[in-house]
């Protein structure tokens, strides 16, 4: 957009330009140093020689002052030296610009933006008047500027010098934000970018496994820049800032003990701090008065080596620091340049002087503090104040006495990298000197004019310079403006005299592989509890193996809970995020840390329980075999054959097959051990029942006859006995008339009915189809389910976590229910045909013996359930075969050993005559026995009939 033109009459240009048309706006105030006359080139410097611009009033009524500078730094002054003896030294070098003298023009920038601008505006003028856009002075060309100092006065005097293609070499300007050449194109630095350091300072943090770290920045794009980097690396390794604080540029006590507070109450041991040793120092004094201790700092390279923080006392606070430093160096010299300083040369020399020494220079005015001093103590003036008052100078004064850090150059650092950057400029102005015309590296092959040059021509000079450097030969160059990113690790440690020193613990170079990048040599480190182990910094202890990370909502992922892992989980490493399952055959072991093989259990031969069932079964087995021996050797007598001897044999067999069929229960299950056990138990079972049915149903059916002729019996005696009462009235009648009685014999009545209850309508044919046809039954449902779904043998891993339980898998539920149920029903039957002929009288009572036995059986079994039920593994199995020894001794003691008690100890009473059945008495009246009740009711009859024959 054009923007319109104001047309004035021609009268009045006359008078418009005899006006002024240039007005100097400001006039700066600034301190320095300066040598420009008679040399060929001028070299500038900016150094922050004081620590801030003096505070104004902010009275606007007035032309406004450029304000000047306070807090005199020893630190950068020696910087500010070393510049004056680096181009002295370089004046005095026949191989390097030996046709030149270089020239130098210094300010001091205060370590404050505007005073850094000031300068650079000045700078580029050549008066001591800032003229924008022109150059006002007629000496010799300027070459670069070395400095200025912090990164944000580097940025804001890059953000110039660029807009003039003027060169910058900063010394201590570290901000990555700097490395960006198209808003600073011609900024360089001796000095490494803070994007090295910022990944040296991660890469340290988690060496040692510090997770949980708080951070301290300065307020200015050197600390923002380099906080940033730094975050952001950490924080995707996993680390958690605890707290960011920022550092104010101007004082703020406010600020200062809000800080201090923080740090006293986070639980992070490990502070980060990005900050020059000006801005950290407010903060170090107020943790020297809290006294806070037990912290670990880690110190950029901008106070590492700091003096201004190093000073007495902070050993309790700052010691174990560890930090990164720039390359050191030794410079010949320097520290007899930096002792033989003229204090009358020139005002910043003098005020260095006076600052150092607490005393003027200026006679009047040491005159003039004496009588101040006089005034406010109410005495006279001495008369020696006319001669030396108090507080004078003499100017002779030691400079190496005191050990100021001025005068130390033990730890030559960023003061090296001052003297890096005078030599490139002094080199790159070499090269341009020595530049063979047609060979250059402008338009045709032209040279640029050592006394006339533009800056851009010295710009790609030092773009493309590469020298060694004097007394150190190390190789300088860079690349995009950067040199090599390569830092000392230093450790703060305490000595004898209770004084810090720097002990250098490591290297780290940014341009090797990421692996090889940090060196460190963890036993030389003395951290801050004067001891060689690492602190810890945590949020929350590391999870150790058996547990995993449960995350806190709403707080860092640093901080989190150790959860237990579950049984049959892991997790094997430290910090686990998940716990892994265990495969089905494994198990985790007490700590959760590994997975085990499961314990395989079942109920083996050679275990102690094991072997006790063997023996148990075995002596079963063998004490049923000797009953049916016994019983073999008395077959003939009438005991033996009372009730089918076959079936007391198939019964002992049943029982010795039960008895066996227990041990194959035992040991590791088979496909032939799971189907013989279930199956032969259910046959053997089926079997035994099914005998001792064929014995009760002949038992039951005798009762049943006894009963019944135990009530003709009954019948019949009471017919006679009213016979008799009738025949008995007769007698005593007067008229003796004999009634018609008739007297009829129940017994001799029902035809149907065998009037002899030995004589059973059961033959042993009978039983013994009885107990084949039940046997049958079972042994077809067994076959059935042995060819559809045949028990197998199966890992249980569901019933015990820790262990895999060898078992029989019944193949069916169905079936084994109906097998068994099958076996429970004839134990049934046995048992009611048993207790219904329990009132059936003979001398052995076998009927009483059977139901004994089947109650034993049922008791067992009824028993077992419950029990099985609540056992696991192999006990399940031993419970098992226990009902079964149970149930199978039940039934042998009960229904053999009255058997076998006769044969052997009472032999007598194995007679034909105490086999037969005998009526139980009732009532206290002798009913004998069915052929007795018969014989009564024959006498009565007799009796009648003879007393009416009489009549």
């Amino acid at each position: 957009m054009q923007l319109p033109i104001n047309r004035r009459p021609v009268a009045d240009y006359p008078q418009q330009l005899t006006e002024s048309t240039c007005k100097l706006k400001a006039k700066f105030n600034l301190s320095g140093y300066k040598d420009v006359e008679k040399k060929k080139v001028v070299v500038g410097g900016m150094f922050p020689v004081h620590k801030r611009i003096s505070s104004s009033d902010g009275n606007t009524s007035r032309l406004p002052v450029s304000s000047g500078c306070e807090g005199f730094n020893f630190r950068t002054f020696r910087w500010t030296q070393t510049m004056l003896f680096a181009i002295n030294e370089i004046n005095g070098r026949t191989e390097l610009l030996p046709n030149t003298d270089l020239g130098y023009v210094i300010y001091d920038s205060c370590f404050t933006i505007s005073k850094a601008v000031e300068g650079t505006l000045t700078y580029l003028t050549g008066q001591d008047e800032a003229v924008p856009n022109y150059r006002c002075g007629s000496g010799a060309p300027l070459a670069a500027m070395v400095g200025a100092g912090g990164s944000d006065l580097s940025i804001a005097t890059a953000r110039i010098l660029g807009l003039y293609h003027f060169a910058q070499v900063s010394y201590c300007s570290t901000c990555s934000a700097l490395e960006n050449k198209f808003q600073f194109p011609t900024f360089l630095r001796t000095i490494p970018n803070d994007k090295h350091q910022s990944t040296a300072v991660a890469q340290l943090v988690l060496r040692f496994g510090w997770t949980w770290v708080g951070t301290i920045a300065a307020d200015d794009d050197y600390g923002k820049y380099a906080l940033k980097d730094f975050k952001e690396q950490v924080e995707n390794a996993g680390v958690c800032i605890a707290f960011s604080e920022v550092l104010p540029k101007v004082s703020s006590p406010e600020a200062i003990q809000r800080i201090v507070q923080t740090i006293v109450e986070d639980t992070a041991k490990i502070i980060v701090v990005f900050s020059s040793d000006v801005d950290l120092s407010p903060l170090i004094q107020e943790l020297l008065q809290h006294n806070v201790t037990n912290l670990t700092w880690i110190a950029s390279e901008a106070w590492v080596t700091s003096a201004l923080i190093n000073r007495p006392g902070v050993n309790s606070v700052l010691g174990g620091t560890l930090g990164f430093g720039v390359k050191r160096a030794d410079i010949p010299g320097l520290d007899r340049h930096l002792l033989d300083v003229d204090p009358y040369a020139d005002p910043l020399t003098e005020e260095f002087w006076e600052t150092l020494f607490n005393c003027t220079l200026n006679y009047g005015k040491a005159v003039g503090q004496a009588r101040q001093r006089a005034v406010e103590g109410n005495a006279t003036m001495p008369r020696a104040v006319r001669g030396v008052p108090d507080g004078l100078c003499s100017g002779e004064e030691s400079i190496a006495q005191l050990g100021n850090t001025y005068s130390d150059v033990s730890q030559l650092r960023i003061t090296y990298s001052v003297y890096k950057a005078v030599y490139a400029v002094a080199n790159a102005l070499h090269n341009l000197e020595h530049c063979e015309v047609g060979q250059g590296p402008f338009v045709g092959g032209s040279c640029a004019n050592i006394s006339n040059f533009e800056p851009w021509q010295l710009m790609y000079y030092l773009k493309n310079v590469r020298f060694k450097v004097p007394h150190t030969n190390e190789e300088v160059y860079f690349e995009e403006g950067d040199v090599e990113g390569v830092y000392d690790i230093i450790n703060w440690q305490v000595d004898g005299n209770g004084e810090i020193s720097y002990v250098t613990v490591g290297n780290y170079n940014g341009s090797a592989a990421p692996e090889d990048r940090m060196t460190l040599r963890n036993d030389s480190i003395m951290w801050n509890d004067e001891g060689t182990e690492p602190p810890r910094s945590v949020c929350s202890e590391n999870c150790q193996p058996g547990t995993r990370k449960g995350i806190r909502q709403g707080e860092p992922v640093c901080c989190f809970d150790c959860i237990p892992c579950a049984d049959g989980e892991i997790s094997n490493s430290t910090n686990a995020r998940a716990c892994i399952l265990c495969t089905y055959d494994e198990w985790s072991n007490e700590a959760h840390d590994a997975c085990l093989p499961k314990i395989i259990e079942f109920l083996a031969f050679g275990e102690p329980l094991g072997i006790t069932l063997i023996a148990i079964s075995a002596f079963g087995a063998l004490t049923t075999i000797a009953v049916g021996v016994v019983l073999l050797l008395h077959l003939g007598t009438p005991l033996v054959k009372a009730n089918d001897a076959l079936l007391s044999f198939s019964l002992l067999f049943s029982l010795v097959v039960t008895f066996l069929s227990s041990i194959v229960f035992l040991g590791e299950p088979q496909h032939w051990s799971c189907m013989t056990s279930q199956v032969g138990l259910a046959l053997g079972f089926a079997l035994c029942l099914a005998s001792i049915m064929g014995k009760t149903v002949v038992l039951m059916l005798r009762a049943r006859v006894l009963k019944a002729a135990r009530l003709r019996a009954k019948a019949a005696a009471k017919a006679a006995k009213e016979a008799a009462e009738l025949a008995r009235e007769a007698a005593e009648s007067p008229n003796n008339i004999i009634p018609d009685v008739i007297v009829t014999s129940s017994l001799n009545t029902d035809t149907n009915t065998s009037s002899d209850p030995e004589t059973d309508r059961i033959t042993c044919g009978h039983q013994r189809a009885i107990t084949a046809v039940a046997t049958l039954i079972q042994a077809v449902a067994c076959t059935v389910w042995l060819l559809i779904l045949p028990p197998h043998p199966v890992e249980n891993t569901s019933t015990q976590n820790i262990k895999i339980i060898l078992e029989c898998d019944e193949g069916s539920v169905i079936f084994i229910c109906c097998v068994f149920g099958y076996d429970m029903l004839l134990a049934l039957v046995a048992f009611v045909f048993a207790f219904i002929a329990r009132k059936l009288e003979d001398h052995f009572g076998e009927a009483k013996s059977v139901t004994f036995g089947m109650l034993v059986f049922f008791i067992v079994w009824i028993s077992f359930v419950p029990a099985y039920l609540s056992t696991r593994g192999k006990f399940m199995v031993a419970v098992q075969i226990f009902a079964i020894l149970a149930s199978s001794f039940g039934l042998l003691a009960c229904i053999f050993l009255p058997k076998c008690y006769v044969l052997l100890l009472k032999p007598e009473q194995n007679r034909e005559d105490m086999m037969k059945p005998r009526a139980k008495p009732r009532d206290g009246a002798n009913t004998g026995t069915s052929a007795s009740l018969a014989t009564a009711g024959t006498q009565v009859n007799n009796s009648i009939a003879s007393t009416a024959s009489n009549d």
